[in-house]
C-alpha cells in the first residue's frame, strides 16, 4: 500500500472522530471519539515519517500516545465522578458540576 492510502484512512478516521465529538452527548462516546482522532493523527504522523524516510514522525507519535495515556487516566476519573454524582454520563450534566 502507498502512504497516500494511509493518509486517506487517517483523514477518514479523524473525520469520524470529529463528527462523534460534535454530535454525541454521552461522555464516554465523546471520549472514545477523541481517542480515535488521536490515533488518526498518529497514523498520519507515521505515514509522513515513512514518506520522508526519517523517524521524526514516529517519535512524535510516541509522545502523542503518552499524552493520550495520561488523558485516559484523567478523563475516566472525571467520567466516573460525573456518573457517581449525577447517575448519568451525559455531557450536558457536566456543566451542572460548577461551583
Amino acid at each position: 500500500m502507498s502512504p497516500e492510502n494511509y493518509l486517506h484512512l487517517a483523514a477518514l478516521l479523524f473525520t469520524i472522530g470529529a463528527c462523534g465529538v460534535l454530535l454525541r452527548r454521552n461522555a464516554i462516546v465523546v471520549f472514545m471519539c477523541v481517542e480515535l482522532m488521536l490515533n488518526a493523527s498518529n497514523l498520519a504522523l507515521v505515514a509522513f515519517s515513512r514518506m520522508h524516510g526519517n523517524l521524526d514522525g514516529q517519535i512524535m507519535a510516541f509522545f502523542v500516545m503518552v499524552v493520550a495515556a495520561a488523558e485516559v487516566v484523567v478523563g475516566l476519573a472525571i467520567i466516573v465522578m460525573l456518573y457517581r454524582s449525577r447517575h448519568s454520563a451525559s455531557v450536558d450534566d457536566a456543566s451542572l458540576m460548577k461551583l
